[in-house]
């Protein structure tokens, strides 16, 4: 395998991409970040790498709190918008329609509508060339119910969560190459595992068949021509086919053009 050198440069991919919430409920803000991590696992510690210049920076530095909120494919338009504009000129959560929630540990929002929400404690503050790193500690985390299975374990396979690989944004895949230790793993155990992993796929079927998208049933009270039939709007009056045919039309202009 050949290879090409380049100069230095951050090539770790692919990252995290998470929003972080931080402020309070007078003053609130959220930035995408990239540069995070798990650093220790007890106590459970992570970090957020922010520019100087941010406006969610001076918060955090002041506060001492943030939450890390898990990123979705459908929450990744609203991370990108994040990212790329300013606080000090809008307020994100309004314009992307988010929630701010209510943390349990710290005083600034959570994201509701993120799957998992980390609340974080800042430990300590080191000054880089660019970027300040911010070393906190995981006080509480907050996990959607619906990715808790009977058991108590979180399932973030389910939760559609996505990555960030050289300046793009990925789902990542929905079936696992493998699971921690599976290179070493005993013929017995990978039988039970796979055993698991059926049963699994089994009852998600049988959710997913219980809650059908059908269409509602015709309501056994209607009648042909009855103004207050419920199946249709605010007792509005069924129409034949055809019944306002030669009829003129009329219609509003739209006095901005569209």
């Amino acid at each position: 395998m050949s290879k090409q050198s380049f100069k230095p440069g951050a090539m770790l991919n692919p990252v995290p991409v998470v929003m972080v919430s931080c402020g309070s409920k007078d003053e609130a803000n959220i930035i995408t970040i990239a540069w995070t991590g798990i650093i220790n696992s007890d106590p459970p510690m992570t970090y957020v790498s922010v520019r100087r210049e941010r406006h969610s920076h001076h918060m955090i530095e002041e506060s001492g709190e943030f939450v890390i909120n898990l990123c979705t494919e459908q929450l990744a338009f609203a991370a990108d918008f994040c990212g790329v504009r300013s606080g000090r000129e809008v307020d994100k959560f309004k314009n992307q329609s988010l929630t701010p929630g209510n943390a349990e540990k710290v005083s600034c929002p959570t994201i509701a509508e993120a799957p998992v929400n980390l609340e974080c404690v800042v430990k300590e503050q080191h000054r880089y060339g660019t970027h300040d790193m911010f070393v906190a500690e995981i006080v509480n985390v907050q996990v959607d119910e619906k990715l808790v299975d009977e058991k108590g374990r979180i399932c973030l396979d389910q939760a559609g969560l996505v990555c960030y690989s050289h300046g793009e944004y990925f789902g990542l895949g929905k079936e696992p190459l493998g699971k921690f230790g599976y290179s070493v793993m005993k013929p017995k155990t990978r039988k039970r595992l796979e055993a698991e992993k059926r049963r699994r796929a089994e009852r998600q079927k049988e959710r997913t068949a219980k809650s059908p998208k059908d269409k509602q049933p015709r309501s056994p009270n209607w009648k042909k021509g009855n103004s207050k039939n419920p199946q249709w709007p605010q007792g509005q009056r069924r129409q034949k086919p055809g019944a306002d045919k030669g009829k003129k039309q009329k219609t509003k202009r739209n006095p901005k053009g569209g």
